[in-house]
């Protein structure tokens, strides 16, 4: 009986490599990757964005805005004032710039012309000539005479009153064109004023919303900080030095320890029969 020792399984060679980051550097890197998964999982809270109110200067010109009609009370008396001036001058107004003392200067005037025509009809007594046709000429064209420079003083009275009048209508008109042109340039003067409330209150408002904007901007920059300060952690473990560590481990073809042993076994029972005595049977 003979015993075969059985061939061992080829086993393939094998080699594995393990590369990695330096243990100090490899360590830091882990940290700041925890560092950063912190931060990540905190919630943000972003500022809401603000818009500025219309300011103080920009309401008080709204409100001017909203008040229609201005300078149109001055216009409606320019208005008046040209209708009153352009109706007719009439005794009326003429009365009103007639001498007070007109009706002094006419009796003046009759009483000289009564004492011309006393001294008239005492010259005719003296002469005998008292009643005569030449005294009742002279008496006449005395009479005359003083009709006529009564007449003339009242008219030239009444000229001087109706040239008052008229001057006073020219005045009315030229004054309520005036008034009219007055209450235009008031229109345009709070226009004006409006426009320079706008101008200034847009300003302020600008101004106002600036801040408003610098105010977010400076949050924003705060709840971002950390990122910041990982990201310059990150860029600068990235830019830091690249030293690596490897461990090798190899595998080599052996004989499977089952194999083995069962070989030892044989080998020995074959040494064991070869040194019985001749004869013998296992």
């Amino acid at each position: 009986m003979s015993f075969f020792s059985p061939k061992p399984a080829a086993t393939p060679s094998t080699q594995t490599s393990f590369v990695r980051e330096a243990p100090g550097i490899e360590e830091r890197k882990i940290e700041l990757m925890d560092i950063a998964r912190g931060i990540a999982q905190k919630e943000i809270d972003l500022p809401d964005i603000q818009v500025s109110p219309l300011s103080a200067l920009e309401q008080q010109g709204i409100t001017a805005a909203g008040q229609t009609g201005v300078g149109a009370g001055t216009v409606g008396q320019g208005i008046q004032q040209i209708l009153g001036a352009a109706a007719p001058v009439g005794q009326q107004q003429i009365s009103q710039y007639l001498n007070p003392y007109q009706q002094y200067v006419t009796n003046e005037i009759a009483r000289q012309g009564q004492m011309m025509q006393n001294q008239l009809g005492a010259q005719a007594v003296g002469a005998g000539a008292f009643g005569g046709g030449r005294e009742g000429v002279q008496q006449a064209e005395l009479q005359g005479r003083t009709l006529s420079n009564i007449g003339q003083s009242l008219a030239s009275g009444f000229q001087t009153a109706l040239g008052a009048a008229q001057r006073q209508q020219q005045v009315g008109l030229a004054a309520g064109q005036q008034l009219g042109q007055m209450g235009g340039l008031q229109q345009q003067m709070a226009q004006g004023d409006i426009n320079q409330l706008m101008a200034a209150g847009g300003l302020q408002r600008q101004l106002a919303q600036q801040a408003l904007d610098a105010q977010r901007q400076n949050q924003l920059q705060q709840a971002y900080e950390p990122y910041q300060r990982a990201e310059f952690l990150a860029n600068l473990y990235a830019a830091g030095p690249k030293t690596q560590s490897g461990i090798t481990m190899g595998t080599a073809p052996s004989t499977s320890p089952m194999a083995q042993a069962l070989g030892t076994g044989i080998g020995a029972y074959a040494a064991f029969s070869g040194a019985k005595p001749a004869g013998t049977t296992v």
